[in-house]
């Protein structure tokens, strides 16, 4: 006979980023995560309130299925200041994940923000938490709490796999998640990036109308013009 599972899953065991590494990412662009990470890393969800959205965070997953949220509470209960509380729905819609309560009892307990492939609901008093919170869409509509759920285990939002441990960072183009296991090589990348955008900004704002590499390619044998 195949066994009911338990109502929660909670594991503690994950690494966690050290804090010189989590400040190597403070006042970093979503933009420059991302070309750090080759071009990918970021998911796609929205802030529910554009002004409350910069926040750098390690990630705390949850994993509360479709219409539920029981799993959220045993995120709450192991969470760490500066932690992201990481809500994953399987991208449901037809009801909110989390409301203005919740986020302020992850606000309480230190969170840095509180992502989630679903839905919320109470944007006002979301607003008025004011912790970054950032969600696929928003409605009414209430979840359960009836399990099963888990705390600490990875979670899949759109294409990323999110571990807790991992780096998250946010701001007004998005979230992106910097895996654990990547976060040395993006932080000895984010000099060379930043480096190459100055230069390139400097070039603009002094009248560059094409960047060298186009030119090049438009005057090479790979292009066919028609008159």
């Amino acid at each position: 006979m195949i066994e009911d599972p338990p109502l929660l899953t909670i594991n503690t065991g994950f690494t966690r980023p050290t804090a010189a590494q989590l400040e190597a990412f403070t006042n970093v662009s979503t933009g420059v995560v991302v070309d750090c990470l080759g071009g990918r890393g970021a998911i796609p969800i929205k802030p529910v309130n554009p002004q409350q959205t910069t926040f750098t965070g390690v990630a705390l997953t949850c994993d509360c299925g479709p219409a539920d949220n029981l799993a959220v509470f045993a995120a709450l209960k192991i969470a760490q200041p500066g932690d992201v509380i990481t809500v994953a729905t399987g991208a449901y819609s037809t009801t909110a994940v989390i409301g203005d309560m919740v986020l302020g009892m992850a606000k309480n307990g230190g969170a840095s923000a509180l992502i989630t492939d679903g839905y919320v609901r109470d944007t006002a008093g979301i607003c008025e938490v004011g912790l970054p919170c950032f969600a696929a869409g928003v409605t009414p509509n209430s979840p359960a709490r009836n399990g099963p759920g888990s705390a600490g285990i990875p979670v899949v939002f759109d294409d990323v796999v999110i571990n807790s441990g991992d780096i998250i960072v946010g701001d007004r183009d998005g979230v992106v998640v910097v895996p654990g296991e990547r976060v040395e090589e993006v932080i000895a990348l984010i000099p060379q990036v930043l480096e190459a955008e100055a230069a390139l900004e400097s070039k603009v704002k002094a009248g560059l109308k094409l960047p060298d590499f186009v030119t090049d390619l438009l005057e090479s044998d790979k292009v066919k013009m028609i008159d």
